[in-house]
């Protein structure tokens, strides 16, 4: 029987990475792995994740520019500097709440 995998990070979460300086809400989420071989292979051996965990799609930023990114659930932690995200496809896929955190849009979802 096959584990049920439970994400850690919601759709809508503002997350920030463990290792590089970028930050990104997510906009969805796969189980376990589901990108390329060339992708993953692309990435260093001595940091490169397990498949077997959830990763995540975020739109993300740096200091310099936004980007979509796909992280895993090992190189992510909850940011919790309240600081808005600036992605410019952010507007099409969530509403802002009264409290700043992002509700996906009821058209974007799947």
């Amino acid at each position: 029987m096959t584990e049920m995998k439970t994400a850690k990070f919601a759709i809508g979460q503002v997350v920030r990475h463990r290792l590089f300086p970028f930050r990104g809400v997510v906009f969805d989420v796969d189980p376990e792995f589901n990108n390329t071989e060339e992708w993953y292979d692309a990435i260093p051996p001595e940091v490169r994740p397990r498949r077997d965990q959830p990763f995540y799609h975020l739109l993300a930023e740096n200091d310099e520019t936004e980007y979509i990114a796909y992280v895993s659930e090992q190189n992510l932690v909850a940011d919790q500097s309240g600081e808005p995200i600036r992605h410019p496809q952010l507007r099409e896929m969530f509403d802002t709440t009264a409290d700043g955190d992002y509700a996906l849009k009821h058209h974007a979802r799947h």
